[in-house]
């Protein structure tokens, strides 16, 4: 059922009251990106936030990375309040994130060799993770050589290979093709059940939100952006994106969300097409 999910346990990913505001271009007042936010994750739970395009999803993302520091309330790591980078959590970012210079092998692990790893070990993890993520004897490969697909594949395995607690996805399939997207989120779905860590999940795809998830939160569009909506993802697992799509279940949360966002996606392609025009 839709509503609010009570976390009983202390949540791996916690954001009170958080408020982000910035300098307004030109110098001229402020912008508040998002207002009073609070986000609990719990422990192994894969959340899919949701909302218009600019509706600071990502600036929520990057509080919880320690990427940005919130205006106003506080962020907590397993109950510890955050204080810079978030070194429990994973990062896998919209753009291309990859170093052109490095082999996939290279990129892969890169995070191990900066931690210190020696090189060896480090050559044999990376290996296992090229193998885990279906590119096995691409490791001499460059980004250049490698399909857009390819280079997910790549990167995903430089973020798990360090074995974050939490992983913090910001649309990181929105560049892909349809057929290309469902293999991959059908990957990360695999990789993740079999570890179960705590997902953030940035998107502006609610099919995708839906696919993945146990909860999709939905955000109102900005300025001071806020969560409108919470709703438990009551599909069973295992899952495969492109069947689960299909099913009455699936068809029916997707109408239910869709009208809950519908308003707040069409005040934000409003405030767009304004900024555009102006």
């Amino acid at each position: 059922e839709e509503g609010r999910r009570e976390v009983q346990v202390t949540a791996s990913v916690s954001l009170e009251k958080v408020t982000c505001t910035f300098a307004a271009r030109g110098g001229d007042g402020h912008y508040t990106a998002v207002r009073d936010v609070d986000l609990a994750i719990a422990d192994g739970e894969f959340v899919s936030v949701v909302g218009p395009t600019g509706c600071g999803k990502s600036t929520l993302l990057n509080v919880a990375a320690g990427l940005l520091r919130p205006s106003s309330g506080h962020v907590r790591i397993h109950g510890e309040p955050l204080a810079g980078i978030n070194r429990r959590a994973g990062y896998m970012f919209q753009a291309e994130a990859l170093m052109p210079w490095r082999s996939a092998l290279e990129n892969v692990t890169a995070g191990l060799e900066f931690r210190g790893e020696g090189r060896e070990a480090a050559r044999a993890k990376g290996e296992d993770w090229l193998a885990r993520v279906g590119l096995a004897g691409f490791g001499d490969r460059y980004p250049h050589q490698l399909s857009g697909g390819m280079r997910k594949r790549v990167s995903l395995a430089q973020m798990l290979i360090l074995d974050p607690q939490i992983l913090l996805m910001d649309e990181p399939f929105s560049a892909l093709d349809v057929q290309t997207r469902q293999l991959m989120e059908n990957e990360l779905l695999e990789l993740w059940s079999a570890d179960r860590k705590s997902v953030i999940f940035i998107t502006h795809d609610l099919e995708e939100a839906i696919s993945l998830s146990d909860r999709v939160v939905v955000l109102s569009a900005g300025p001071a952006t806020r969560p409108i909506g919470e709703y438990v993802i009551d599909l069973p697992r295992p899952r495969d994106v492109s069947e689960i799509r299909l099913s009455p279940r699936f068809i029916e949360l997707h109408d239910r969300i869709w009208h809950a966002m519908k308003d707040e996606v069409l005040k934000g392609y409003q405030q767009t097409r304004n900024r555009t025009t102006a």
